[in-house]
């Protein structure tokens, strides 16, 4: 089990950590999109499917499906900010979502 999951899992580890960071940095800030917004959106979704995976869910597939979405939409948002942590923060969703694709197919 653990070789079948673990690149998506470890992608969704790296996405969970470098969203929150980006969380974290944007309190307080303005932002013209839905940044932070995502971030929240996106860790959850990362957690839920690390459990998922962890356990080997019948329905693992079914939330990384969801996650590569979520992480796809979070890393178009973030990707329009010029802070370092937007950008380590997009990078991370989207090598994610890739991970998240592969497991869901």
């Amino acid at each position: 089990m653990k070789t079948a999951y673990q690149k998506c899992i470890e992608a969704c580890q790296k996405c969970l950590v470098d969203c929150q960071n980006c969380l974290i940095e944007m309190a307080g800030k303005s932002s013209m999109n839905d940044c932070p917004k995502c971030c929240v959106e996106c860790i959850d979704a990362c957690l839920v499917s690390i459990k998922m995976m962890s356990a080997d869910s019948e329905h693992a597939a079914a939330y990384c499906k969801l996650c590569a979405e979520i992480c796809e939409w979070c890393a178009e948002q973030c990707s329009q900010h010029d802070h370092e942590h937007c950008q380590i923060c997009a990078e991370s969703c989207r090598q994610c979502a890739e991970e998240c694709r592969k497991m869901a197919a």
